[in-house]
């Protein structure tokens, strides 16, 4: 296992690039692709294993086909054509990030279908095994190495620095969903993990203690958020990562989980319940 720090916007500990032999887990931005590839040297991979299409973690994806042709990319199907032609998806995001998009993100490359390989969970692959995790996005995977018993959960194991004990869940809009990512948590629970892999960041052994503390932030938060609005939600994110992380970890902390963009997906899972006439 090879953790690749591809020091987003010139800080550490903000994006994890996961190698496993010839394989990738997460790629990142493609706005940091100079430092994968100077870390790859002359390896090649020979698949990029994708937890979820978010700029932070697949963004890198079609630029890594272009400089290697035959490589696959696995995704789940509710992201694969997002890949093929991110048009809309990109659209989407300037329209959030404005300016700023390219400094952060970089360029968006469209993947050729014929390197796309089509996830739906409960698949198993050349020593891997897929479970569909959706709760922080409906289009979220994650990865068991069998050989190892590690499991590479993207953004559904949260946000976590070492060796901070700070752990707490990102929930952007759109797709935010408590009760998905609660059963999501069980999902992992049940392939009893050796190790937890996340892209934001690092790797943990203490894997029981780490979910279960997920858990709890997860119900601490959606209450906190449903209590006040955007701007009291972010000051109160950001008074609890300066509260348990010096800098310059609390910078990174809030680059890997943008306080003042949180708030949004909570309330948009709140309306979603309220419009459907969900009970609580």
């Amino acid at each position: 296992m090879r953790a690749i720090d591809v020091f987003h916007q010139g800080l550490e500990h903000v994006i994890c690039v996961w190698q496993v032999d010839d394989v990738i887990v997460d790629p990142g931005p493609e706005s940091t692709s100079d430092t994968l590839l100077d870390a790859l040297g002359d390896e090649e991979p020979r698949a990029l294993l994708l937890t979820h299409i978010h700029f932070d973690h697949a963004g890198a994806a079609g630029a890594l086909v272009r400089e290697f042709p035959d490589l696959e990319v696995w995704v789940h199907e509710r992201g694969a054509r997002h890949l093929v032609d991110p048009t809309r998806l990109v659209a989407s995001a300037k329209r959030l990030y404005g300016d700023e998009f390219d400094r952060l993100w970089g360029e968006v490359v469209p993947i050729p279908e014929k390197n796309i390989r089509v996830l739906r969970g409960g698949e198993s692959r050349e020593g891997w095994d897929v479970a569909y995790t959706p709760g922080h996005a409906s289009h979220h995977v994650s990865y068991r190495h069998n050989a190892t018993g590690w499991v590479f959960a993207g953004d559904t194991a949260g946000v976590r620095l070492p060796p901070g004990d700070l752990l707490l869940p990102p929930t952007p809009p759109p797709e935010f969903d408590l009760e998905a990512w609660r059963a999501s948590i069980e999902t992992i629970e049940a392939w009893e993990p050796q190790t937890l892999a996340i892209t934001h960041f690092g790797d943990y052994r203490d894997v029981a203690e780490h979910l279960d503390r997920l858990r709890e932030a997860l119900a601490r938060l959606t209450e906190a958020a449903a209590t006040t609005d955007g701007d009291g939600y972010a000051g109160m994110l950001r008074a609890e990562v300066s509260a348990a992380l010096d800098e310059p970890d609390a910078s990174s902390f809030m680059q890997a989980m943008p306080p003042e963009d949180q708030w949004q997906g909570i309330d948009r899972y709140f309306t979603r319940r309220r419009d459907s006439g969900a009970a609580g």
